[in-house]
């Protein structure tokens, strides 16, 4: 194994995220929002703002560096617009 031992050993697994799952993100939407809900689960991850409705799509990597937690379900009282 050699030189890629160490790499190895500071991957992470991807974050285990599901559809319809709210997350909360580290920086504020700009409408204000810090919750939103999982749409598409892949290379790329599809959310929605739970304050606005507004959709974005970012990378896996750059959707796990920037959640602060992973909130659970979304449950019938979290309908945005």
């Amino acid at each position: 194994m050699g030189s890629l031992t160490p790499l190895l050993l500071t991957m992470k697994p991807p974050l285990a995220i599901h559809v319809g799952d709210v997350v909360q993100m580290r920086k504020p939407h700009p409408c204000g929002g810090y919750r939103w809900v999982v749409t598409r689960v892949g290379s790329d991850i599809g959310i929605r703002c739970l304050t606005c409705g507004r959709r974005v799509m970012l990378p896996r990597s750059r959707f796990e560096k920037g959640v602060k937690t992973v909130l659970g379900p979304m449950l019938e009282e979290h309908h945005g617009p």
